[in-house]
This record gives C-alpha cells, sequence and structure tokens, in this order.
C-alpha cells in the first residue's frame, strides 16, 4: 500500500514563518543562504535561529568524510542501491532508509543526499550501483518507501540528480537531448513517486538536457520539476553544476553547491563569478535579477527547513547509536535477499555435511567491493567473501591467489570472485579484462564445478564463459556483512529470492545506448577528465526513446544473457487461477488481478510475482509489454497463497507530448504475469473503454 510522509509543520504554516523570517533578513543575509558554504554546509544565521546544516553523502549508507570536524567513528555500509533494488521488497526498502536516517541523526546530518533515484540506460554508467535499475515503475515503488524510510527519522531525503544523468563520462560537457514522452515515461515516474511520497529536497544533474545545464535550467526544474511534478520543497545543485548565476536564480534553483570554487583543478575549474553567491549583489545591482527572486530561493530552503522541524530540535540525536546492531541486521537482510542466482547446474547448494573441498579464488575473494565517489561507505567488521565461506565449511575452504591447475583439479568445487570497480565520474568498460575471461575459462576446462561470483555495481559481458561455468551469483556491492549472506545462499541456509532489475546483455553494442562515446573518444578513470570543462559539449542522443532496457531488447528481438526480473531460487513455483475482476474497464475505475502461486518445491522461499501490461493496438508505438506491478509472498514448502494486483488508467497509459497529458486509447489490453519478463506464465485480456 501506497506510504507518504507528513512533515512535523505543514507546508503553509512552515513558508509563513519562513516568509516572516525573510522579511527580518538583511540582503547579504538572503545573499549569504543561496549558496553552499564550507564544501557540505547551507549558511546559519544565529541572530534568526536558523542552524547552520550539513549535507552528507550517500544512498547507502553514510560517507564520513574524516577532513571534516565531528564525523561519526563509524557508519555501517549497506549494500548498493541496485542491490536494494534487487530485492524488490519495498518494505526492506523502508527499512534500509530508516537505518540510514538514524545513522544522519546520530551523526547530525540534516539532509542525506539520496536516493539515487536515476534510470539504467547502459551498463557502463559508473553510477548505476547509486540507482534502483532500468524500470521506472520498480524505481518508484523502491524510492517511495525509501523516502519515508528516511524522513520518518527526522532526516531530509534528496532525490538526485534530475534529470536524465544515465551517464557519468565527461558528465559536465554532456548533454542529454530526449523528448518529451521519454522524459515523462522513462526518467520522471521515480522522481514523481518520491516527491508524492513526501521527499523535501531535489538535486539537479551534471548534464544538459536538451541544450542547457539543469541545474540553470528553467525548463527543467521550474517546468518539469515544480510546475509538472509539483514539488515545492528544496532544489539543489549538484556540486559545481552551474555555469550561469543569473539563469540559475531565474530558473527555480534555491541552493547552489558547493557555493565556491575548487582549488583542486585551477585550468579546469569553474571561476567565482559562475556562483549565485558571488554573483547575486553585482546581478541586483545590474538589474538582471531582482530581490524577489532572491526572496523566493531563501523561503524555499527556509520553508524545508522549518517544516522538517530543524530550528525547532536538536538535529543530532545520540540515543541512534544504540541501533546500530539492528542496522547490521537490516543490512544483512538486504544481502540474503538482494543476491542474485543466475545460473545453477544443480551444484548449488553445497551440502556442508559431504566430503568436498572447496578453492577459493580471484581478486574480490578477501576483500570487500565497493563503488566509489560520493558513493563510497567504507563501514566496519568487515565479512569478507573468505571469512564467510570460512565461518560456514570451516577447514574446507581453502583460498589461494594464484591456484595451479593441480589444485583447481584437486577441488570438489572452485569460486572465482570478480567484480569491478565503478565511480561517479567515469564511465567503466561492459567488458572484462581479457585476463580475468582467460582465467574463468581456464579454471572451468579443469574443473567442471566451478562457480563465478561478481561483484559490480552493473551488469557486465560475461557472454566468453557463461555456457561453460556450473553457477553464476550476482552479489553487486554487497557492503560490509553482504557476502555472509552469499556463504548462506551457497551453503543453502538462505534459499535465494532475487531477481534482476536490470537486463544483462551478451554484448554492449546490443544496448540501446551504444554508440553514445564521441566517435574516436576512449573511456577514461580518473577526476581530471571529469573535470575538464574546456571540452566541447557532446551530444547522448536518446534515440531509442521509450524502449529501454527489456522495452528495447524485446521490441528489437534481441536476446540478452540474462533477462529483466530473472532470478533462480532452491526451490520451485507454479502459478495458477488468473482472474480479473472484470472483463471491461471504464476509464476512473480500477481493476483486481488474482492469481494462485505455490512452493511445490521442498524448501521455503520468496517468489517475486510480476505483471506487465500490454496494449495489443496503439497509435505509436509501445513496448511489447511495461512493468505494472509486483509482489514478493512468503511460501512455505508445499503451501499456496493468493497474490493481489490492483490496477488503475495509469497503467494502461502512455505519455500524449500533443496534449501534455497521460492519455488510454479504449482497446484491448493483455495481463501478463510471470516470473521474470522473459518467463510470463499467465494471461488474461481486458478491454479498457471511455
Amino acid at each position: 500500500m501506497f506510504k507518504s510522509f507528513t512533515p512535523p509543520i505543514s507546508y503553509t504554516e512552515a513558508k509563513q514563518q519562513a516568509l516572516d523570517i525573510v522579511g527580518q533578513m538583511t540582503l547579504d543575509e538572503k545573499i549569504s543562504m543561496i549558496g553552499g558554504h564550507d564544501m557540505f554546509y547551507t549558511k546559519g544565521i544565529e541572530r534568526l535561529g536558523i542552524p547552520k546544516l550539513y549535507l552528507s553523502d550517500a544512498s547507502q549508507g553514510v560517507n564520513i568524510r574524516s577532513e571534516l570536524d565531528e564525523q561519526l567513528e563509524k557508519s555501517v555500509a549497506f549494500p548498493c542501491s541496485i542491490a536494494l533494488a534487487s530485492t524488490w521488497n519495498i518494505e526492506l526498502a523502508e527499512k534500509y532508509a530508516k537505518s540510514i536516517g538514524e545513522e544522519c541523526r546520530a551523526g547530525e546530518i540534516a539532509v542525506l543526499l539520496g536516493p539515487g533515484t536515476n534510470i539504467y540506460r547502459i551498463s557502463q554508467n559508473g553510477r548505476n550501483f547509486e540507482y534502483l535499475g532500468e524500470d521506472p515503475f520498480l524505481a518508484a515503488r523502491m524510492v517511495e518507501n525509501y523516502v519515508v524510510g528516511m524522513q520518518n527519522t527526522g532526516t531530509i531525503a534528496t532525490l538526485k540528480h534530475f534529470v536524465a544523468n544515465n551517464s557519468d563520462y565527461k558528465r559536465r560537457t554532456s548533454n542529454s537531448v530526449v523528448d518529451d514522452r521519454t522524459l515523462h515515461e522513462i526518467y520522471m515516474p521515480a522522481f514523481e513517486a518520491g516527491i508524492q511520497a513526501g521527499a523535501m529536497a531535489v538535486m539537479t544533474s551534471y548534464n544538459l538536457v536538451n541544450g542547457e545545464y539543469a541545474g540553470q535550467s528553467k525548463e527543467v526544474i521550474t517546468g518539469l520539476l515544480r510546475n509538472h511534478l509539483g514539488f515545492k520543497w528544496l532544489v539543489m545543485s549538484d556540486w559545481w553544476s552551474v555555469w550561469d548565476a543569473e539563469k540559475a536564480i531565474k530558473s527555480g534553483l534555491d541552493l547552489d553547491m558547493p557555493g565556491d570554487p575548487r582549488d583542486e583543478y585551477p585550468e579546469y575549474t569553474h571561476k567565482p563569478e559562475f556562483f549565485v553567491r558571488h554573483s547575486a549583489k553585482s546581478l541586483l545591482e545590474e538589474g538582471k535579477v531582482e530581490e524577489a527572486d532572491i526572496d523566493t530561493m531563501v523561503t524555499n530552503i527556509l520553508t524545508t527547513q522549518i517544516a522538517m522541524g530543524l530550528l525547532e530540535r536538536p538535529i543530532k540525536d545520540t540515543s541512534y547509536l544504540d541501533n546500530f546492531d539492528q542496522h547490521i541486521e537490516v543490512a544483512l537482510q538486504t544481502g540474503r535477499e538482494s543476491v542474485v542466482l543466475l545460473k545453477n547446474n544443480n551444484i548449488l547448494p553445497i551440502d556442508n555435511s559431504a566430503d568436498i573441498s572447496i578453492l577459493l579464488t580471484g581478486e574480490y575473494a578477501d576483500k570487500i567491493p565497493y563503488g566509489g565517489g560520493a558513493a563510497e561507505v567504507v563501514g566496519y567488521d568487515h565479512v569478507t567473501m573468505l571469512k564467510a565461506l570460512k565461518q560456514v565449511y570451516g577447514e574446507k575452504v581453502t583460498y589461494i591467489e594464484q591456484p595451479t591447475d593441480r589444485q583447481i583439479k584437486g577441488a570438489s568445487h572452485v569460486i572465482y570472485s570478480a567484480g569491478t570497480f565503478d565511480s561517479e565520474g567515469w564511465d567503466k568498460n561492459y567488458d572484462f579484462e581479457e585476463s580475468i575471461n582467460k582465467k574463468i575459462k581456464q579454471i572451468c576446462s579443469l574443473n567442471k564445478n566451478t562457480i563465478v561470483s561478481i561483484s559490480s555495481g552493473s551488469g557486465m559481458n560475461m557472454s566468453e564463459w557463461n555456457d561453460d561455468i556450473a553457477a553464476l551469483i550476482y552479489t553487486w556491492y554487497p557492503g560490509q556483512i553482504g557476502l555472509q549472506a552469499f556463504a548462506e545462499i551457497i551453503a543453502g541456509i538462505t534459499n535465494p529470492s532475487a531477481k534482476l532489475p536490470i537486463t544483462i546483455e551478451k554484448t554492449f553494442a546490443d544496448s540501446p545506448g551504444y554508440g553514445y562515446i564521441p566517435e574516436g573518444a576512449d573511456l577514461y578513470t580518473g577526476w581530471h577528465e571529469d573535470h575538464k570543462i574546456i571540452d566541447p559539449i557532446h551530444d547522448v542522443i536518446y534515440d531509442e526513446g521509450v524502449f529501454v532496457g527489456y522495452r528495447w531488447y524485446e521490441d528489437k528481438n534481441i536476446e540478452p544473457l540474462y533477462a529483466f526480473g530473472h532470478g533462480m531460487s532452491y526451490t520451485t513455483y507454479v502459478y495458477s487461477n488468473l482472474e480479473v475482476d472484470q472483463s471491461e474497464m471504464q476509464l476512473g475505475s480500477t481493476v483486481n488481478v488474482q492469481i494462485d502461486v505455490e512452493n511445490t518445491g521442498e524448501v521455503d522461499g520468496q517468489e517475486i510475482v510480476q505483471l506487465y501490461v500490454r496494449d495489443i493496438e496503439s497509435s505509436l508505438p509501445r513496448p511489447v509489454k511495461e512493468l505494472k506491478g509486483f509482489t514478493k509472498v512468503k511460501l512455505a514448502a508445499g503451501t499456496k497463497a493468493s497474490v493481489h494486483f490492483t490496477l488503475s488508467d495509469r497503467d494502461f497509459a502512455f505519455w500524449d507530448a500533443e496534449s501534455k497529458a497521460w492519455k488510454v486509447e479504449p482497446g484491448q489490453f493483455e495481463i501478463l504475469i510471470g516470473s521474470a519478463s522473459n518467463r510470463i506464465l499467465e494471461k488474461a485480456f481486458i478491454a479498457v473503454s471511455c
């Protein structure tokens, strides 16, 4: 059931209080508030009771910045956001965010710079691990529950990065060229859901959108975000993403972060006049902006702070330090429900009571894989794959960094741990280094019981050896304790239940975003290129339109390596008795759908039941099917349950660019229910009429 957050002080009351305070402020005080201070803070004005507020990264835990004063001594490193999406568990998303929000309160953090809300368009995006997958419906349901969990702790959630920020390749000189329909159907629904759930902050993106930087675009901020989506709270820029102070002030932006130039890259970085706090007074004197523009920005900032009670109560609450053990349990449960079993030739689980010898090898066998940049969370009490497997299997597990052929042949099982280091600021290659592919193929040739584990923030090219291995597991970036869940799944202590929130293509050339890098250019790593703002603007043309992810592969009849929604279990499920409560639905009403799901195996499990809708005939191209419902249901071995869905107009609609509204065309629709996008098990038809 949909939830939303209600702030302790209403918007109307908070805005009136904000207007009263603005009326008492000097011009210099107002200007001081519309730009950040000291890298991660907003300006406080003691005489008016306005506190200095700390804004902290990131979506999967608190990034402790040791260079800043009075930081938390430790914070839990949770499995990354795309791992959370792999759980398809909206209740867990709320608990996950609540745990992070409590750590924010313990660390005097007023605003959490998350959740990451962008859509997975291309597998090479360095920030995919911060986001929630390729499907707008799945991402929306996870985001809305994240927002509620976070803000119920008194910490403001920030939806980021608005909008169409789907690559980190030279992100400051990247222009996303995307049409209106695609924005509304693919890239804005998760933001819309977060806003409807009560999110009180939005961060704009680095890229240009249709020719204008998002952080200073009136069309993006006032048009799409404020007018269309109805967002009324704080809008901030991403760090060093504003180029024209006048445009920014007039765009609907409230807070320019971090407010000052950066010293590390003097030949490439922003100039002081780009920042609103540095240029506002001169722009006022020249008549290019009005004081009323500044007043609006300050009013929005204060309204948000007041509504959350930040002017009335302490931000820091050390009592939440007592909850860290609970947070670790949430992180562990997220790991248990996010590890995806992609392939299993009856090799898993590995019976601990048997006479076995497990050889563990690979780059990430004895270190924690993680993503870098703002989202990096160090964690503590790390449980590596080696440690986790040793806890279960003891001396039956041997770690060898460079095993010989004889050692590989002599093991009953080989687990090879591969992965990537993904980060904001650059994109990663979809292909593994050839040395990794070569090693996996060598091990497979020597030992038929080879299990490969992948720790990455997105899909990777596994086509070279996928057919040769016995089992394949995706652990994503598991956080500090998620690899304990991996060991539990290997041993059958935990039955895997996760499903992919993405499509894993056979080769990147199959991707809808293939060719997005300028001709003759190459991928890079490191921060230098990210700040090289003297480079020419390059267009990233979203010419696939709404055909993103499984929509693309199905429309083009391209078989992926692993389909969206796929994930294996140690038990089996049977779907039956699909019922739709009416054969014809009138616009403005709803339709109820029910299906029975039975666990026909011998192991308790959780099944993710997925509902898709197909428009049989449309006046414009539509996907073969679109996800419009899902439920994660627990089933003991041998038991059955009825799963229910309710569909409304929006579930049958497309965005009509001409009328600028959601539109449902009367006609026949197909309701498809299954366990993956490529495994539809039951179908029904319904007519929709005016």
